[in-house]
């Protein structure tokens, strides 16, 4: 088992969510944070200077089985993408047990 984490921009999160139900990804965790990127321009919108050193984003955490870990991903990668500096990153690290907690199953079947 593998957990993905996704940092991606707020505007692409729907798109990012429907992506992942199509591959029938259908649980994972999200919240709003705020980062730092390498982005040192500030933007001008209707005269009023906003700076960008702060960047509002939103983290996905999801854990998928060993063989969905590539179509995930590549799932992410194509709903998130705009081509523009500050899309996001994507990082997969081992998850070495899961346990659902009603049913007691643990492994890969915790998942489904």
């Amino acid at each position: 088992m593998k957990q993905i984490e996704a940092i991606i921009r707020k505007s692409k999160f729907d798109d990012v969510r429907d992506a992942l139900h199509q591959i029938e990804v259908n649980f994972f965790s999200y919240w709003d944070v705020t980062g730092v990127g390498n982005e040192k321009k500030g933007h001008v919108y209707r005269g009023v200077s906003y700076s960008t050193t702060d960047i509002q984003r939103r983290y996905l955490s999801i854990v998928v089985s060993d063989s969905f870990v590539e179509k995930t991903v590549n799932a992410i990668l194509d709903a998130a993408y705009t081509g523009n500096v500050g899309d996001g990153k994507i990082f997969v690290s081992p998850v070495e047990e899961a346990y659902r907690i009603r049913t007691k199953e643990k492994g890969s079947e915790s998942l489904n």
